[in-house]
């Protein structure tokens, strides 16, 4: 107990000292409640070892090892906990499912790979994407531990590529004819590679795996290759630390804790193909009291991502999201950065983001939700983020989200969602109360873009010095109570600069933009109103304000 005490007030010392030095860096208004921060307690173990290798586990790259490795991880844990030693090698193994009070540890050069016989994993019922659902079971797996972890220098390898299906826009000519010659099936138009027929059978099922009333697991037998497993799934845990490792080639969602509590994630790899379908990199579900730090990752989905459940499911879960700090993370290859949705139908809260750096993610910060999800995102805190080449928004909120890539491919049409408002109802979800200081960005499609809905603005967002360099500048439609303040936009295409539909209480302070763009502002649409400009030289720009589709021109007021 003394030891734990001891390792949470040194967690509130560091944190409130790093917090410090950000105030004292930076301008900002804004301040963070201190008080909020979460409070992690990370687990302690004894220090007896129990190398894998003595349970007859054999590093030869063919010998499958999974009954020697979960002998040693249940031993460990029967006799009170400690470490269970991967020694440097290459161990292959079936599913791992690891046990309260242990510690696996993976030496230097040491590879964890798992096997390519689909055959191994098993049928079970879990969650995918925040419904209750059948998959085969995760490489990695726990369920209500105590005290357990992954930790050390090796590397965790889901062998991903036996099971995901591949598109053929994200590979060059010669990598998709080479995976042709490997066998598998092709789609109908040819478009989408899959590893085996069960899993192109799984393709034509909507909500394949999905548990459906009076099916058992059996029933899904059929399409079982289709039901990819995340690499590591740790179920209502607490005290969980996963430090050091790489995990990579997941065949979904490589990291994905939960309802647990007490998570820290230290030091971490997630790597995972750019192409990878669903590869996102750590997918924090329903969890209490977070620390993810110092960690990076390149993946094929999102990067760093928060969910609560999905829809009714997750509104009756009803476990937000809360009390989590992210801090010192890159993010290389991803759909988003960092990232909120579009399963939050349980809400999340209490959010802290700092000191992250994204390099040519498709989008840089990504709140993204649909109607149907209900809950409540807010109380959401980011300061000090870089960016650099991002793809298509370097902030976006939008709650039109489509499951579909944020970025289109190549010759991909997509038409705007029909706006059509709807009555408010617990399937309604909310945006509301951000506060995002402190971000540069060098180069994006779009600076920044907020799109509510109609019956459901996006308000209480509060943007605050910035510098962004982007093709365009702000797009916001249906958004209420909007504040940006010392926003510095660079951008190539000037006509407009703001582009505004049907939105209401926005207030810009020291907006500054280039020398002779053609239009500051387009304002759209008869519900648009109350939008005050203050502290912003219009002198240089060819064309203050247009007004369309019905937008009255007292809708704009310039101090």
């Amino acid at each position: 107990m003394k030891h734990t005490q001891i390792l949470r007030t040194i967690l509130i010392a560091s944190q409130i000292i790093m917090l410090n030095k950000a105030y004292s860096q930076n301008k900002s208004t804004q301040s963070w409640p201190i008080a909020d921060l979460p409070v992690v307690e990370t687990p302690v173990f004894k220090t007896d070892t129990f190398n894998i290798v003595k349970y007859g586990a054999v590093n030869d790259g063919v010998t499958l090892n999974t009954v020697s490795i979960n002998k040693a991880i249940a031993d460990c844990s029967n006799k009170g906990g400690g470490v269970v030693l991967v020694p440097t090698g290459f161990w292959v193994t079936g599913p791992v499912e690891l046990k309260s009070n242990v510690n696996l540890h993976l030496q230097s050069d040491a590879v964890l790979s798992f096997t390519r016989d689909l055959s191994q994993y098993k049928l079970v019922e879990t969650n995918w994407e925040g419904l209750a659902a059948v998959r085969n079971q995760s490489p990695i797996s726990g369920t209500n531990l105590v005290n357990v972890a992954i930790t050390g220098q090796g590397i965790v390898d889901g062998n991903g590529d036996a099971w995901r299906m591949v598109k053929k826009e994200k590979l060059t000519d010669s990598q998709w004819k080479k995976l042709l010659a490997s066998g598998g099936v092709l789609s109908e138009d040819k478009k989408i590679w899959y590893p085996t027929e069960s899993s192109f059978k799984g393709s034509k099922i909507k909500g394949a795996g999905v548990i459906a009333p009076g099916k058992t697991v059996k029933d899904y037998e059929e399409i079982k290759d289709f039901l990819r497993p995340n690499l590591l799934v740790l179920t209502k845990c607490n005290k969980v630390l996963l430090e050091g490792v790489t995990f990579q080639n997941s065949p979904a969602w490589n990291l994905h804790p939960l309802m647990c509590e007490n998570l820290t994630v230290r030091g971490i790899t997630a790597k995972n193909p750019w192409y990878a379908q669903n590869g996102d990199g750590i997918d924090v579900e329903s969890c209490k009291n977070v620390l993810i730090e110092n960690s990076v990752f390149d993946v094929g989905d999102d990067g760093i991502c928060i969910k609560s459940g999905r829809d009714e499911q997750g509104r009756r879960r009803g476990m937000p999201t809360e009390n989590v700090l992210v801090r010192n993370c890159t993010v290389y290859h991803a759909h988003g950065g960092f990232v909120v949705g579009s399963e939050m139908s349980g809400g999340a809260r209490n959010l802290f983001v700092t000191d992250c750096t994204f390099i040519g993610t498709d989008i840089g910060l990504r709140f993204k939700t649909t109607r149907g999800r209900g809950g409540v995102v807010e109380k959401v805190y980011i300061r000090n983020i870089g960016m650099k080449d991002i793809v298509g928004e370097a902030i976006l909120f939008d709650m039109y989200y489509e499951a579909k890539d944020p970025v289109p491919l190549t010759g991909e049409q997509r038409e705007a969602p029909k706006v059509v408002k709807l009555p408010v109802t617990e399937a309604t979800p909310q945006f509301k109360d951000f506060h995002v200081s402190n971000v540069v960005c060098d180069g994006a499609e779009k600076a920044i873009f907020v799109r509510g809905l109609p019956e459901m603005n996006i308000n209480n967002i509060y943007l605050e010095n910035m510098t962004l360099q982007a093709k365009k500048g702000v797009e916001m439609e249906e958004a209420g109570q909007i504040q940006l303040k010392n926003i510095r936009l660079i951008t190539r295409e000037t006509k407009p600069v703001v582009n505004i539909l049907n939105s209401n209480s926005l207030y810009f302070q020291g907006l500054t933009f280039n020398d002779g763009s053609d239009l500051l502002f387009s304002v759209n649409g008869d519900r648009s109103a109350n939008i005050t400009v203050s502290d912003t030289n219009t002198k240089n720009v060819k064309s203050v304000a247009e007004f369309n589709f019905g937008a009255n021109k007292k809708a704009l007021k310039i101090k």
